[in-house]
């Protein structure tokens, strides 16, 4: 494991990219809390990820979203005290919105983490929207 918490942030995110729930959980706390632009906006405790993840496709499925991914930038923040840490990053995404691509831009993604024995984990993130997509009729996730 890497002694960087972006490193984590990263991992995180990768596992957003591939779609994959257990990865993601694996890169959190417990407790873990998630504040997002969907409803309900706010996910917390130790099935935090996965209860977001859930929620996600639901929402995707409901609207007709999908192919969902992240890139971020370089951030603007890595902050670490002690076994704290606090990375703040500007972050693009782009998605699938009923046969449309659609990219977002001006996002942030903040990260708070906790290095828990060697490995730093997300303990909490909150997503803030970017300017609003190209597609005026979009209500989807984010």
């Amino acid at each position: 494991m890497s002694n960087d918490p972006m490193a984590a942030v990263l991992r995180y995110v990768a596992a957003f990219n591939r779609g994959d729930a257990k990865a993601m959980a694996a890169t959190c706390a417990d407790p873990m809390q998630i504040l997002d632009g969907m409803s309900p906006h706010v996910w917390q405790g130790p099935t935090g990820c996965e209860d977001w993840w859930r929620d996600v496709l639901a929402e995707a499925e409901h609207v007709g979203a999908c192919g969902y991914h992240i890139v971020l930038d370089e951030p603007r923040h890595v902050d670490i005290t002690g076994e704290y840490a606090y990375v703040v990053a500007p972050a693009s995404m782009t998605f699938t919105f009923r046969g449309e691509q659609i990219t977002q831009t001006g996002s942030v993604f903040t990260v708070a983490l906790r290095k828990i024995g060697a490995e730093w984990r997300l303990t909490a993130w909150a997503w803030a929207k970017g300017g609003r997509p190209a597609c005026s009729d979009m209500n989807g996730p984010r």
